[in-house]
């Protein structure tokens, strides 16, 4: 599962070995300043836009990569039952993260 470090000036999704494998990229690192919006999305797998390039989808289960499509490219990990923070980006080379969290709500709270 996927780590969110927060600093003063910086955030670092860091992605676990299967994650890294299934998406075929590393870790994410951006600005705060790039920052846009956060919410809470309680069934995450089923609120992914657009269709899957590269990475890996199991419907309904596991969904790890970049996902295309008319709102922009958005970067995908997450799994059934569990819910997540979107955030969204500006000047990045992803429109949005969809970030799988136990606890997304106080997540969304410390990126705010």
């Amino acid at each position: 599962m996927a780590s969110v470090e927060i600093t003063a000036d910086r955030i670092r999704v860091r992605l676990s070995t299967a994650e890294k494998i299934f998406a075929l990229r590393g870790d994410l690192s951006f600005p705060r300043t790039a920052v846009r919006g956060v919410e809470v999305v309680p069934n995450a797998v089923t609120m992914i836009r657009g269709l899957r390039a590269p990475g890996l989808g199991l419907p309904g289960l596991r969904n790890v990569g970049t996902w295309r499509g008319r709102a922009g490219t958005e970067f995908v990990t997450v799994r059934a039952g569990q819910p997540a923070v979107r955030i969204t980006l500006s000047g990045q080379p992803y429109d949005s993260l969809l970030i799988g969290s136990d606890d997304a709500t106080t997540l969304a709270g410390r990126l705010r």
